[in-house]
């Protein structure tokens, strides 16, 4: 593993927590829109990670291809998804999106985005950025040290 190879994978880490942030921001600014452009209810999304482990980063041009190892773990976005759970059903027949005939007369269709949810997942991104951002600090402090060892 070599020297950059940590700050690497913390790197990833600070990547995928703001993409899912920024998810997480979308879902909630998005929880009472009743009407997208394709005329249905907003539907949550959700970051889907996965490792990076296959995946080669950083190769040295010193080194030859047989002293270096393969790339660093780390973890990816692979795709934005959206949630599947059934829509939240209110009954306000004043309002212009009701389902105007059928069983369901008089209903709302209103995303089935839940705060107390987001909210959760909100703070475990940051808690977990927040984590990516003090291994960092703690690697530079680190290099730092071994610099001053070297004088």
């Amino acid at each position: 593993m070599g020297i950059f190879s940590s700050m690497d994978i913390a790197g990833t880490g600070l990547s995928a927590q703001r993409v899912r942030m920024d998810v997480i921001s979308n879902n909630i600014a998005n929880a009472n829109t009743t009407r997208t452009p394709d005329g249905s209810a907003f539907r949550r999304s959700m970051a889907i990670l996965r490792p990076r482990n296959d995946e080669r980063v950083y190769r040295s041009p010193l080194l030859p291809e047989s002293l270096q190892t393969p790339g660093c773990s780390g973890v990816k976005v692979v795709e934005i998804k959206e949630d599947t759970a059934p829509l939240r059903m209110v009954y306000d027949p004043s309002h212009p999106d009701a389902i105007k005939s059928g069983p369901k007369k008089g209903y709302v269709e209103y995303p089935n985005v839940n705060m107390v949810t987001e909210m959760v997942d909100m703070i475990s991104a940051s808690r977990a950025y927040e984590a990516n951002i003090s291994s960092i600090q703690n690697e530079k402090n680190m290099f730092f040290k071994a610099l001053e060892i070297g004088k």
